[in-house]
């Protein structure tokens, strides 16, 4: 009850007691009676009612509870829906293409009327299209797909015998050692490395020509080598079905195949999209970004429009509390991830080079690449490795961010599992260069296992995304439920940390030397 009706209960009670005392003890199952003096006396006492209507005010929300109320999944949805709009008038939202150009314009625009002043962080990549590509085995066609980053093949195409490696992934020099691949078409299997360092790898053991076969029932989709280099062999890649056939052939003598890739490399320029609050100290900075740029030829929509959309309904509604941050909050919607983290590899290199002090502001970097998985998972970037290796020394202060994440979610009662640092996303070239970061993930082309159905369901045995780089990474393949877990982890970290770092700061001299020193990650980073 309030405290005025309080008192009124309180003080309706002591007149109610000394109207008893003055009267005396009733007598053995009588009420109130005169005594011999007097005539009856009758006490009437009014005890003070609650009004109709009113209410104790409802408890103060915090912070977190008050952003997380305001970031609702379905205004994260409508922006989905313009993504995917963008998508579906220009084909994708690949980088160089109009598609991301109009999804970048959409997110310029909502910030801007949120009161932010976005820019655009401008870069050139080298861009790759594919013209035409065949592979045939005894004259016979096979279905494949030209791997991004794909050089072409000499013109008329590699004309050669199929080699396997010793190692079926055929991720380092031991997997070709006593292989004879010289002038060669390498077969390899998907899983353990990147492709990247598949292609590179045969192409330095001599293969003239590489082809990878899928480690799941299908074909593979809208895989992707990075950014296109000479280290590279012409790659493409196959079914998992093709891929065991050509090796039950190969176990029975010499297979001969043709390759033939005929792939547009040119120079075009994209860019990243940053804003930042106006509020908060600039020597502590809190950066969270999303990849905005998909692969070619799908709306991509879990990845990582997912990311990208709940980072932008973050930022919009954070813009209405700015005044409760102690540090700044900046966000990043990254180009041409899919290419090779190309968007924020430029934006970290550029502060190396540029503005190392501002590099050192940055307390921490928080990742958001897909998040609305339909067979999904919640996954905790594993800092402390506790069950994932990371791809690069983990900085100072990456573990205290995973522990605030695993916090929340014990508050709220939801189960996690680790998920890897594996080089595969924009927090790379963060963690190389010491910046402490932290992220989630509800997965991608790994597989569900059945404990991790016991604590999200789904269904064990297929992937977390099956349209992962496929055109079905669409507005209708995608699960809110996952959306929402992670939309409110993602608001309450963005607030949380704008507030105060304290719990992830380390004393001075912690790292060995100093975040802009720290050991940069080995050569080959592993990319999608």
């Amino acid at each position: 009850m309030s405290a005025s009706r309080g008192r009124a209960a309180i003080a309706a009670s002591a007149v109610l007691g000394v109207g008893l005392a003055l009267l005396g003890p009733a007598a053995p199952g009588q009420g109130s009676t005169p005594d011999q003096s007097g005539p009856a006396v009758h006490e009437r006492v009014h005890v003070a009612k609650p009004k109709p209507g009113k209410h104790a005010p409802p408890p103060r929300l915090t912070d977190s509870e008050k952003l997380r109320k305001a970031v609702k999944t379905p205004r994260i949805v409508n922006h989905l829906r313009q993504l995917q709009a963008a998508a579906d008038r220009y084909g994708d939202r690949a980088a160089g293409h109009e598609g991301y150009n109009a999804a970048s314009r959409y997110v310029e625009s909502r910030l801007r009327a949120a009161g932010y002043s976005p820019r655009r962080q401008y870069f050139d990549f080298v861009y790759t299209r594919v013209n035409a590509n065949t592979l045939t085995v005894g004259g016979e066609a096979i279905a494949n797909e030209v791997l991004t980053g794909s050089p072409s093949t000499p013109a008329g195409g590699v004309t050669a015998n199929l080699v396997a490696p010793a190692a079926p992934q055929g991720c380092d020099a031991a997997a070709w050692q006593g292989v004879d691949v010289t002038g060669q078409i390498a077969l390899v299997n998907r899983g353990t490395c990147s492709f990247q360092i598949k292609s590179e790898v045969a192409k330095a053991a001599g293969a003239a020509a590489v082809v990878i076969w899928n480690n799941a029932p299908g074909p593979l989709s809208n895989a992707t080598l990075g950014e296109s280099t000479p280290a590279l062999a012409p790659t493409t890649g196959i079914s998992q079905e093709d891929g065991q056939a050509l090796l039950a052939d190969l176990a029975a003598g010499p297979v001969e195949a043709t390759v033939d890739l005929d792939v547009t490399v040119e120079e075009r320029r994209t860019w990243n999209v940053i804003a930042e609050t106006r509020r908060g100290r600039a020597d502590d900075v809190v950066m969270v970004g999303s990849h905005l740029d998909g692969v070619q030829d799908a709306a991509a929509i879990n990845d990582n429009a997912s990311g990208s959309a709940t980072l932008l309904e973050t930022a919009i509604q954070l813009k209405k509390m700015e005044g409760r941050l102690r540090n700044k909050v900046r966000f990043a919607w990254w180009g041409a991830e899919e290419l090779g983290l190309l968007g924020s590899t430029h934006y970290v290199d550029q502060l190396v080079e540029n503005n190392p002090e501002a590099l050192d502001d940055i307390a921490v970097y928080l990742n958001y690449d897909m998040v609305a998985s339909p067979n999904y998972i919640i996954g905790v970037y594993d800092a402390d490795e506790s069950t994932e290796v990371a791809s690069a020394p983990v900085p100072a202060g990456s573990i205290e961010t995973e522990r605030l994440y695993r916090a929340y979610f014990r508050s709220v009662k939801q189960p996690v599992v680790d998920t890897a640092f594996s080089g595969r996303s924009d927090y790379q070239a963060f963690i190389e260069n010491g910046v402490a970061a932290g992220g989630l993930f509800s997965g991608g082309d790994g597989t569900k296992t059945a404990r991790e159905v016991s604590l999200f369901g789904g269904t064990a045995g297929i992937t977390y995304d099956p349209n992962y780089h496929t055109p079905a990474d669409d507005i209708s393949n995608i699960s809110r439920r996952s959306l929402g877990i992670m939309s409110d982890a993602i608001a309450h970290m963005t607030i949380r940390l704008g507030r105060t770092t304290k719990a992830i700061d380390t004393p001075d001299g912690a790292l060995p030397t100093g975040r802009r020193n720290a050991p940069r990650a080995p050569e080959g980073v592993l990319l999608r």
